[in-house]
C-alpha cells in the first residue's frame, strides 16, 4: 500500500528543486535519504525530511509491517510550481525591475517494490 507526502509553498524555484527530485525518483528508500543526507544543494534538507514523513506515514497505513524487508521505493515524485511573490527592484534612471520570489510544491509517493 502506497503512502503520500507533500510540501507545499516551499520558497525555492520548482527548477531548483527538480534538480534534486530526478537524482531520488525511483530509488529505494535507503539509497534516496543518503543522496539527499549528503547533498551540498540547500533544498535536500526539507526534501530529505519529506521523504522521512512519507516512510512515517507509510508505517502508519501498515501496522505490523517492517520498513526493511517491504523494499520501499520512491515511486513518485514530482514538484509543482507554487504561488509568486512579485517584487520590485529599483533600476537605473527612475525603473523598476520585476523580480519573482517563486516558490514550489512536492509530493512523494513510496510503494513498496512487490507492488
Amino acid at each position: 500500500m502506497e503512502a503520500t507526502a507533500r510540501l507545499r509553498n516551499y520558497p525555492t524555484s520548482p527548477r531548483k528543486m527538480r534538480l534534486l527530485a530526478d537524482l531520488v525518483r525511483g530509488l529505494e528508500v535507503e539509497k534516496a535519504l543518503n543522496i539527499l543526507k549528503f547533498n551540498t544543494k540547500h533544498p535536500s534538507v526539507p526534501l530529505e525530511k519529506l521523504l522521512l514523513s512519507a516512510i512515517d506515514n507509510w508505517k502508519q497505513k501498515n501496522e505490523g509491517a517492517d520498513v526493511a524487508s517491504a523494499n520501499l521505493i520512491v515511486k513518485t515524485i514530482f514538484v509543482d510550481g507554487g504561488r509568486m511573490l512579485k517584487r520590485m527592484l529599483p533600476a537605473p534612471q527612475g525603473r523598476a525591475y520585476r523580480v519573482r520570489k517563486r516558490s514550489n510544491h512536492v509530493t512523494i509517493v513510496v510503494d513498496s517494490k512487490a507492488n
